[in-house]
């Protein structure tokens, strides 16, 4: 919720874990990293993307 703006922070949790946890994904590992490949096709990755861009912006409280 921290990281959405707009309609998508008004989504009731239980839409939100099923648009979240439904998403097109691949798990790509090269080396020692991991990424996660959105489908571009699916209907939410746009917000998928610009929700986990703000998360990496913010800084720890640690």
């Amino acid at each position: 919720m921290l990281a959405l703006t707009g309609k998508t922070r008004r989504w009731e949790p239980r839409r939100l874990r099923f648009r979240l946890f439904s998403a097109a994904v691949q798990l790509v590992t090269t080396g020692r990293a991991a990424f996660l490949r959105l489908a571009a096709h699916w209907p939410w990755t746009g917000e998928i993307t610009e929700a986990l861009a703000r998360l990496a912006f913010l800084q720890s409280p640690g």
